[in-house]
């Protein structure tokens, strides 16, 4: 498969705040310090911004038409303004926006920020409310239902135990200790602290879930004609794929482990970048996990290891900072989660690992990063980033 974009194009620069309960700014203001960091950090001005796309969960705090509501704070006066809302994916949908818009030579310069201040909200509440009104909303128990139905069927046919899910637990706490903008940095965190926590669903205890955090994160993409100007080392792209499946959880496969978009979306990208090994091509991965168990599942789903070897990633070292292919550095979702925001963050975090400005959580030379951004059970999206730029 090839892609059929004709215009490489790169990550230029990114942005984030500082993530966590945001009591001292609105959701505007977040989008616009996240906004004001990444142009600032390349001397850029929204002049130099061709078109702006907003990716937010719109009705989690009760707000509709945000892009409206927050033209001003986007930068977006004057100029071409695209609105996304995708779930859990948005941000990454946000970033995959901003390619395709350049890529296609339609913007030469295209700003992406995603949102959220969920201390304004009720994120359980919202996702309840996308459950058919008929079928499904009823029985509907939000995200922490979802994860804990996917990791009981899990526990069951791969043999992962509670200890290993706990373990991916520290180990995201304590990443995000080395991450200046992460919610949950806490570097005593222990399995059996994990394990002793209070039990949300079966099998899933308070730290085996992501917070509920408040934040924005920014990209600004940029074509092969500018890119060079604009960073001296610029993250290609040089593969992205979304891939939508079933939304009723209904007609979910019985094994729900098996996450069909997202092994079809790394299929796609996967044979765009030319990567038949990932474990061993990629040198860094910042993979969309709410909780824990899903991480393991998502890393099988992947191609990281076999499905059903998950706990042997993280028993091994192998997910580690210092293993053969670290995943989440900066922390991840368990880390920091907010929604319009952290498929986003994902990006701008892979994006600056081939930048190489991922200060005390920067892996060394990294070339190859992956990003990933998943949906309820239903949508991926991915983005791979290179060091050097892609052939066409």
């Amino acid at each position: 498969m090839k892609s059929l974009d004709a215009v490489r194009t790169a990550v230029v620069a990114v942005g984030q705040t500082e993530h966590g309960r945001r009591l001292d700014a609105s959701m505007a203001e977040l989008a616009r310090e996240a906004i004001d960091r990444a142009l600032d950090s390349k001397g850029l001005t929204l002049e130099d911004i061709d078109a702006v796309v907003a990716g937010n969960m719109e009705m989690f705090e009760g707000i509709y038409l945000v892009d409206q509501l927050f033209v001003g704070a986007l930068g977006a006066l004057g100029k071409p303004l695209y609105k996304l809302n995708t779930g859990g994916t948005v941000g990454a949908s946000t970033a995959l926006a901003c390619y395709h818009l350049v890529a296609s030579g339609r913007h030469e310069r295209v700003l992406g920020v995603g949102f959220q201040k969920q201390s304004d909200g009720s994120t359980q509440a919202a996702i309840t409310t996308v459950g058919d009104p008929v079928w499904e909303r009823a029985v509907m128990a939000g995200a922490i239902g979802n994860f804990a139905s996917m990791a009981s069927t899990y526990i069951a046919e791969s043999g992962v135990t509670p200890e290993q899910a706990a373990k991916v637990a520290v180990l995201a706490r304590r990443n995000a200790c080395l991450n200046p903008y992460a919610h949950l940095r806490m570097p005593d965190i222990t399995v059996e602290e994990v394990l002793e926590s209070e039990m949300l669903a079966y099998p899933i205890h308070r730290l085996d879930m992501c917070p509920s955090s408040d934040g924005a994160a920014a990209i600004v993409m940029a074509s092969e004609d500018v890119a060079g100007e604009i960073a001296d080392q610029p993250a290609w792209v040089h593969a992205v794929a979304t891939v939508h499946d079933q939304q009723y959880m209904g007609d979910s496969p019985k094994r729900l482990a098996v996450m069909r978009s997202l092994r079809g979306a790394a299929a796609k990208a996967y044979s765009i970048a030319g990567i038949d090994y990932p474990l061993r091509q990629l040198d860094v991965a910042e993979v969309y996990e709410p909780a824990s168990y899903a991480l393991l599942a998502m890393c099988e789903n992947l191609g990281f290891c076999a499905m059903g070897d998950g706990g042997r990633l993280i028993d091994d070292g192998v997910i580690t900072m210092e293993g053969q292919l670290p995943v989440n550095p900066s922390g991840g979702v368990l880390a920091t989660n907010p929604v319009g925001a952290t498929a986003m963050i994902r990006v701008v975090e892979a994006a600056s690992q081939v930048m190489g400005l991922a200060g005390e959580h920067q892996i060394p030379d990294v070339k190859l990063a992956l990003a990933t951004g998943y949906g309820g059970n239903a949508w991926t999206d991915i983005i791979i980033l290179g060091r050097q730029r892609p052939r066409r």
